[in-house]
């Protein structure tokens, strides 16, 4: 069984530990908190506890996963990677394109794996939805769009896109399976003078697919939304809702002697496994230590670094 490492013990962190438990993979856990760390120990005792990355780096476990706070990743990765060992790293990858590249080029150096934590790649819905579009479902592929939408948690330090949209950016790419050649961003801020409450970002793909991203903290209801449009049909899911469904609509537009025609027939809900979408993501992590990823990847991460920084920079403008 392969030994895992968890740096960070927090909010997400301790998602990662649990999960590893019980996959029977976690070795370590790094947390700088020491009331904290002793919580772990005590609750897993059969597992190694450190207060710093470099005494948990000597151990050379199989490979790390870091949930701390974006600012830290680039640091804590590069030690890890320098070392030869493998890594997944939450989301975002880094703040920087040229961190996110720096970790990306030492990976390779190096012959480990770099993996980077967008779950939702592996919700299962996610899939059955990328497998319909593969499959010619909904015809030909003309628009998705993706919201986000909460009533907080209003961050004070990024603006809502970086915080929300890391997830939306890397669906979408998974989905059209293409990097995004162009982008518009527009945003608005109401509660902090610096801090964006609400953007809207449009995407544009090759071959003439277009997306769009709406992400606010200052929305009266909850809402995770991802729909795609195509020539034969349509599809929509809400991960925020209670029975989760996938709904297939089974509608699109014919011409009849150049006159656009409404097809409308019965709509489908389409079943998918149900999977825990982080015990997903962890075991693919494990299954393909030292591998290169054909999901997930370093480069992968890069990419929605690359698009968060863009747009950031396109809203602050």
């Amino acid at each position: 069984m392969k030994k895992i490492c968890v740096v960070g013990g927090g909010r997400w962190g301790k998602n990662h530990i649990n999960t590893l438990h019980n996959m029977g993979c976690l070795a370590a856990i790094v947390e700088t908190n020491a009331a904290r760390l002793s919580e772990f120990l005590h609750k897993y005792p059969d597992i190694q506890g450190y207060t710093n990355i470099e005494d948990a780096i000597k151990a050379h476990y199989d490979g790390y996963t870091v949930a701390i706070p974006a600012e830290k990743h680039y640091e804590t990765g590069k030690k890890i990677l320098e070392a030869g060992l493998n890594l997944l790293m939450e989301k975002p990858m880094t703040l920087k394109v040229a961190e996110s590249e720096e970790l990306c080029e030492i990976a390779k150096k190096n012959s480990v794996t770099l993996m980077v934590g967008h779950v939702l790649l592996f919700h299962p819905a996610i899939i059955k939805i990328k497998k319909l579009i593969d499959e010619g479902k909904i015809g030909e592929l003309y628009y998705l769009y993706s919201t986000r939408l909460n009533f907080g948690t209003v961050r004070t330090e990024e603006s809502v896109f970086s915080s929300f949209a890391p997830h939306d950016i890397s669906v979408l790419n998974y989905l059209i399976g293409k990097k995004a050649v162009n982008m518009q961003a527009k945003g608005a801020k109401f509660l902090q003078s610096k801090v964006y409450d609400t953007t809207m970002t449009q995407l544009e793909y090759p071959d003439n697919v277009h997306a769009h991203i709406f992400v606010s903290w200052l929305h009266p209801f909850k809402e995770q939304r991802i729909v795609v449009i195509g020539s034969k049909g349509m599809i929509s899911f809400d991960d925020a809702t209670k029975d989760k469904e996938l709904h297939f609509y089974n509608k699109h537009i014919d011409f009849e002697n150049g006159q656009p025609v409404k097809i409308e027939n019965p709509d489908e809900i389409i079943e998918y496994e149900s999977k825990m979408p982080l015990e997903e993501e962890l075991k693919y992590f494990v299954a393909n230590l030292g591998k290169h990823l054909g999901k997930n990847s370093g480069e992968d991460g890069l990419e929605v670094v690359r698009i968060l920084t863009e747009v950031e920079n396109e809203i602050n403008k």
